[in-house]
This record gives structure tokens, sequence and C-alpha cells, in this order.
């Protein structure tokens, strides 16, 4: 599946495995998040963090009219602020869908799969 955008120039198709690195790498740069985790956890009986290679299992992408409806799956590090690193994820996606792809992000839905403790080199 792809989410098609047309321009004064012609139709672009963008893949949602395309769409998903860019959100996953934008959402896991982010201080506080993880990783990324599947959007069907319950169901794939995984509790492993994604890789980059498998970041569109993490990431559910919609196409709306005239812009893209993100839904994105992390695990987030025990003690940080939950609702500031989902704000933050919000920003951040929406800014490199916007600069990278010139895609509009109607909205940006974070779920948070998990909760890691964190430990810290010695």
């Amino acid at each position: 599946m792809s989410v098609t955008i047309n321009t004064k120039y012609g139709k672009i198709d963008i893949s949602n495995e395309v769409i998903a690195t860019i959100v996953g790498g934008a959402a896991t740069d982010i201080y506080g998040v993880v990783g990324m985790a599947s959007k069907n956890q319950l169901r794939d009986g995984v509790n492993d963090i994604l890789r980059r290679e498998n970041y569109s299992k993490g990431i559910v992408v919609k196409q709306a009219e005239g812009s893209i409806i993100v839904n994105v799956n992390i695990v987030v590090g025990y003690g940080v602020k939950i609702s500031e690193v989902a704000k933050n994820v919000k920003d951040k996606v929406k800014f490199n869908l916007e600069t990278m792809l010139g895609m509009d992000a109607q909205e940006v839905n974070v779920v948070v799969q998990g909760v890691k403790v964190i430990e810290e080199a010695k």
C-alpha cells in the first residue's frame, strides 16, 4: 500500500515502508523513547523492540483527504514523563514528514506499548 500525492507536476506514490522508516527514525531520536513496538504486540506475542528494518510493523499510515494519519507505537524508558515524550514524538514526526516528504500529517497518534527500565552503564 502507498500514499498518493497529487502535485501540479504529476502524481507521486510513496510506500508505507518509506514513511515508516522516516517516522520511526524521528520517534527513536527523542529522549525517553527506548524503541518502536509492534502494533499487534498481544497477537504477535512479541515483547521485543523493533529494529530499523521492521519499523513498518509498529507504524500505521492511513491516507486522509490531502494529508495522512499516522499511528506510532513506542516503548518509553522508566522515569520519563510520558506525556512530554509523546508530545515531542508528535512534533518531530510532523516536522520530518513536512520537511522530508512535503506531506501534511493531519494526525499523529502516539501509543505507548510499554515501559522499559534502562540500565545505566557503569
